[in-house]
């Protein structure tokens, strides 16, 4: 195709899976000559990557279209992601906008530049989801010290309040092989710490007889890499075999995020999660046992249909009871074509609000009780970024470290002494009489 050189921006809504999959389209931008700047500033083609897990997702896209066509009146506008797949035509609607691109079609978005006329009508090309079994390897390359490997994609789970399978279509990935091959290019970056990411990893290898626990068994062997992380796992598929794997390992990190949702069996069932809280709390202790340090966060929901203050209280009272890390808390949102809007009683904005309150407040509790436990000890910390003297980044087991040092520490890991609690994070020091890379 001969398109002359232009500026393009990018700009990613919503997870780490979305960020992998911007960045391998971006790449592939840059190696046709195109000027990769920043979305604030002044582009020929701005490009959304979207989320809509959330309303407030679905309403930042709209705003992030519109802040485009005002910095250039001129520019193209190209919708890529889930918001795009589960609702073309509204974005279509969206005065500035060219083209829209659907799950399948969004790594095609070069060759689809020339159906771009600021003289016709939006161009829509979208596939029905079910026809979606396409797998694309992906991984970011944004950030020199850490990057994102979506190791799968799509979800077979129906969990009620939930329009990610209406977005992404079915679970599928590639094989231990493939994803070997990308992970061995990642390593040859500066990145020295990767993040598997998908929509339900542990779903990995989904009927070809590869298991997500063969995939971290293999990464364990992959050279020039210092750190992987496991970015989220469902309970249900987080094994023993998995959490007694990552214990002996020296590449993968002590930190688990596992989503909880909801600490009512009554509200799980009304989810369609596939664990009860009993399961949930059994893996809990079961990391804990193996790896003692490790860090634990956990996904809620708060506000889901029918959810009584009873309800609330027995998640509020199983999370307290929990030895866990953080917590992310979600407020529900009602999701077009989800069966949750249906399910029950519609809880108000107000006490919506007020349980997430009360799971911020718990979280913050959990969060600062899990770093005191290390305050004098020394970790090994990933320096990702240093500003007038100050070097930050993450410990092994995902603690926040600041400390001082005037040398350029960047990308590499430190022993550190941590010593003071601050905001969300510890201050520290370099720990002189143990060496670092």
């Amino acid at each position: 195709m001969s398109i002359p050189t232009k500026r393009i921006a990018f700009h990613t809504l919503g997870c780490k899976l979305n960020f992998s999959e911007t960045a391998t389209i971006s790449r592939d931008f840059s190696r046709h000559g195109f000027e990769k700047v920043d979305y604030r500033d002044e582009a020929d083609i701005y490009v959304l990557n979207t989320c809509s897990v959330t309303e407030n997702a679905d309403k930042k896209a709209r705003k992030l279209i519109r802040q485009a066509k005002r910095r250039n009146p001129d520019s193209s506008v190209a919708v890529i992601g889930c918001y795009a797949q589960l609702k073309p035509n509204d974005i279509a609607a969206i005065d500035g906008v060219d083209i829209v691109l659907g799950t399948e079609e969004k790594f095609n978005l070069l060759n689809h530049l020339d159906n771009i006329n600021s003289n016709s009508r939006t161009k829509v090309i979208q596939s029905k989801i079910d026809h979606i079994n396409k797998f694309t390897p992906s991984y970011s390359s944004e950030e020199r010290t850490r990057s994102f490997l979506k190791v799968q994609d799509g979800c077979d789970y129906t969990c009620s309040f939930c329009t990610i399978p209406l977005a992404r279509g079915k679970s599928r990935s590639h094989t231990i092989e493939s994803t070997m091959k990308v992970a061995r290019e990642m390593a040859e970056t500066d990145a020295r710490e990767i993040v598997l990411t998908g929509v339900n990893i542990g779903d990995f290898g989904k009927g070809s007889g590869d298991t997500f626990y063969d995939l971290i068994q293999q990464l364990d062997t992959l050279d020039g890499i210092d750190r992987i992380r496991i970015s989220s796992i469902e309970p249900n598929l987080l094994t023993d075999g998995i959490i007694e794997f990552c214990a002996s390992s020296q590449k993968f990190m002590p930190h688990f995020h596992v989503p909880l949702q909801s600490g009512s069996d009554k509200i799980l069932g009304a989810m369609r999660r596939r664990y009860k809280r009993d399961l949930y709390e059994r893996r809990v202790l079961k990391i804990q046992q193996s790896i003692p340090d490790c860090c634990i966060g956990v996904d809620v929901i708060v506000g889901f249909p029918g959810e009584t203050n009873d309800d609330f209280l027995d998640t509020y009272n199983f999370l307290k009871g929990l030895d866990i890390s953080y917590i992310h808390v979600f407020t529900y949102s009602e999701r077009p074509n989800t069966d949750a809007i249906d399910i029950g009683e519609v809880i108000s904005r107000e006490k919506r609000a007020e349980r997430s309150k009360m799971l911020h407040i718990l979280s913050d509790k959990k969060r600062r009780y899990f770093q005191e436990q290390f305050l004098g000890q020394t970790r090994p910390v990933l320096v990702e970024s240093t500003l007038d003297g100050k070097a930050t980044g993450h410990t092994d087991n995902y603690i926040k470290v600041k400390f001082k040092n005037d040398s350029n520490l960047n990308n590499s890991i430190v022993d550190v002494v941590l010593m003071k609690i601050t905001a969300n994070m510890i201050m520290g020091y370099v720990d002189l009489n143990n060496d670092y890379s």
